[in-house]
């Protein structure tokens, strides 16, 4: 059996490409034992579902269908102004005959945060192939950024240095930003994967360290027959202190994923279970390096979901939908990784027959639609039969069509 090692400080740590975690007489990550504790918590969730909110409604991403400009020879500084002066894109062409411009691109409009926890306006080009779309962060107390108006320019301008041109890139937005209802159906699915989830608590505490060597990753042998107060403080550790993988085969973060997973099931506490394990799914974890290579050695685990009694479709597609009112500490997933899930799903047909029927929604958001394409086409890459592969790459290359026209244009799906 093939191994892969990684040194970190004096830390030793190897691992085994078959399967990750040690798993039980059940098939599971977690023992039977576990698993009947997390099933008398779901059952007590099922009735915390219906004083959910369930008429709640949510709104796409804003977005517009705007324009790409790319511009780093002739009056670089005077194009600045002309954008300042919100030039028309007609004449702003006229005027700058060698700009790159690249038109009808979806652009998505969102407010963050940056590295350093200050809030920004960052806009986003929505890239259909595989290269990296463009984006652009803007400080939210600028009233020109705040709320862009019809005709207006966001760019990103950088003066001459001796390592480098002068340039400006910008996005020139020719429509207002919009922000539409999602339909009940799929708002519920949101209401759903919130209610489930918890937002009133987070995995790590406000105030946790991130360590890249000394954050608790383990347990004692005999963590199981401690009492609860030892469980908890454990628990309590582990949410003090982030474990910060030092490069791509540092498996320390995911290790004290599943730890955390074990205490929160021990302990009762579903909302850190469930953060916890979605993590571990999402392969949601901070490393100082991630090569492409060690990603598929990171298993999904939603068999583990699938044997507790709750609505996995709706849990997943609840976190796959982008939106611009979503609750405080909502949790969205990783597109590719919930591709890989459902992949491995036992409910798989029930989920591809909804993600192609969202595909071709014409009420749904063209953001929302296309990210159900990738959705489809993640899980499509990872299932593993050819058979099945090749059926369900002619249904998406006949939902693409459905798409609207300067999107479907764009999207090439290889025959297979």
């Amino acid at each position: 059996m093939r191994k892969r090692f990684c040194i970190i400080g004096i830390l030793f740590i190897s691992f085994a490409s078959a399967q990750e975690f040690t798993t039980f007489k059940n098939g599971l990550i977690y023992n039977e034992k576990t698993m009947d504790k997390l099933g008398k918590i779901v059952d007590s969730l099922h009735l915390k579902y219906k004083t959910c909110d369930l008429t709640k409604i949510y709104f796409s991403k804003k977005q517009v269908k705007g324009c790409i400009i790319n511009l780093n020879s002739g009056n670089v500084a005077q194009a600045k102004k002309d954008m300042d002066n919100n030039i028309s894109l007609e004449n702003f062409i006229l005027k700058y005959p060698g700009a790159t411009v690249r038109k009808d691109i979806l652009i998505i409009k969102t407010k963050t945060k940056d590295y350093n926890k200050k809030n920004i306006i960052r806009y986003d080009e929505l890239s259909l192939n595989n290269n990296y779309g463009l984006y652009l962060e803007k400080d939210d107390k600028k009233p020109s950024v705040e709320k862009p108006e019809k005709g207006t320019w966001v760019y990103d301008y950088q003066p001459k240095t001796s390592y480098s041109e002068e340039y400006i890139e910008a996005f020139y937005f020719p429509e207002n930003f919009k922000s539409i209802p999602l339909d009940q159906k799929y708002s519920k699915q949101i209401v759903y994967s919130d209610c489930l989830i918890d937002l009133s608590t987070t995995k790590f505490k406000e105030n946790a360290k991130s360590e890249r060597f000394n954050a608790v990753v383990t347990l004692p042998e005999n963590w199981q027959s401690l009492p609860k107060n030892k469980k908890e403080k454990l628990l309590d550790e582990m949410r003090s202190s982030e474990a910060v993988g030092s490069c791509s085969n540092d498996f320390s973060p995911r290790i004290q994923g599943v730890n955390m997973a074990l205490l929160s099931a021990e302990t009762a506490h579903w909302e850190i279970f469930l953060r916890s394990h979605l993590d571990i799914m999402n392969d949601r974890f901070e490393r100082v390096s991630d090569a492409s290579y060690a990603w598929k050695d990171r298993q999904t685990y939603i068999k583990e979901l699938e044997e507790l009694d709750i609505n996995v479709p709706d849990l997943l597609l609840g976190i796959y939908f982008r939106i611009d009112n979503a609750e405080k500490n909502h949790y969205y997933g990783d597109i590719g990784r919930l591709g890989r899930a459902i992949s491995e799903s036992k409910n798989r047909e029930l989920f591809l027959t909804n993600i192609l029927s969202m595909i071709k929604d014409e009420k749904l958001d063209d953001y929302n639609r296309v990210l159900a394409y990738f959705l489809f086409m993640n899980c499509n890459y990872y299932t593993k039969s050819k058979t099945e592969k090749k059926f369900n790459n002619a249904k998406v290359i006949n939902a693409v069509k459905t798409l609207p026209k300067y999107l479907s244009d764009k999207i090439k799906v290889e025959v297979i």
